[in-house]
């Protein structure tokens, strides 16, 4: 297979937010309060539900097309959907990536890149 790459990336991103997605589904309320005293004191304060709820969406949306992605590549060795699922995949993780840096967690950030970097390969070999 000469996509095993690209598939293992886009399985990793794919198990990543469908399971951080089903997470916030599960526990809503739990989330919810959780991020309202991470950025308590900060611009996003007010936006909380909102913010949730946008990367609840933007999770979902990335994990279904990660998965339909490597659906494609088996099928007929397309690419697209797969890198569409990468690509979204970044931006989702961009804005995680603000959200921490706004609420000054650091080690936070830090580990949305540990994300972002595999996201972002995954970009490239589908592109």
């Amino acid at each position: 297979m000469t996509n095993i790459a690209s598939v293992l990336l886009l399985l990793l991103l794919a198990i990543t937010f469908l399971q951080s997605g089903y997470d916030k589904i599960k526990d809503w309320k739990g989330n919810l309060e959780w991020l309202k005293s991470h950025f308590a004191g900060t611009f996003l304060a007010k936006q909380v539900p909102l913010a949730l709820f946008t990367i609840l969406v933007l999770e979902i949306i990335s994990g279904v097309f990660c998965v339909a992605g490597v659906l494609k590549l088996f099928i007929d060795n397309d690419s697209t959907i797969g890198f569409y699922g990468a690509l979204l995949s970044c931006i989702t993780l961009l804005l995680l990536l603000f959200g921490q840096r706004i609420a000054k967690d650091y080690d936070g950030a830090r580990t949305i890149v540990i994300y972002f970097v595999p996201a972002v390969f995954a970009v490239h070999l589908l592109g």
